[in-house]
């Protein structure tokens, strides 16, 4: 059964920003943070599971001005059920553009 493949951007602000909601069973296969300021930032990403139970990939971690992070490498994956959401969240507005790529509905 072929993949479905797909990704997304959004920009992380100073307060939580949803990045994606899974709708069904997804696989993240990657996750680039950038930092679009002249200023260092903060930057924490997590899954809310089952849109109740925090459950941190990276938190606080320090990006400086003008830089990039993966956090998801070597093949690695990371799994969502349906209705669980990634969210993510800067130390300053506006300050945070993510990029996300996945494989939707994984095969059962």
């Amino acid at each position: 059964m072929a993949q479905d493949f797909e990704s997304q951007g959004v920009q992380i602000t100073n307060s939580a920003t949803t990045i994606l909601t899974a709708n069904s069973d997804d696989a993240i296969i990657s996750i680039r943070l950038a930092n679009i300021t002249a200023a260092a930032v903060t930057v924490s990403v997590w899954i809310n599971e089952g849109g109740s139970t925090q459950r941190y990939l990276v938190k606080d971690v320090a990006l400086p001005a003008a830089s990039s992070i993966e956090l998801i490498q070597g093949g690695a994956k990371v799994v969502m059920q349906n209705t669980d959401v990634l969210q993510g969240q800067s130390s300053a507005a506006s300050s945070v553009d993510t990029w996300v790529s996945f494989v939707d509905s994984i095969s059962t």
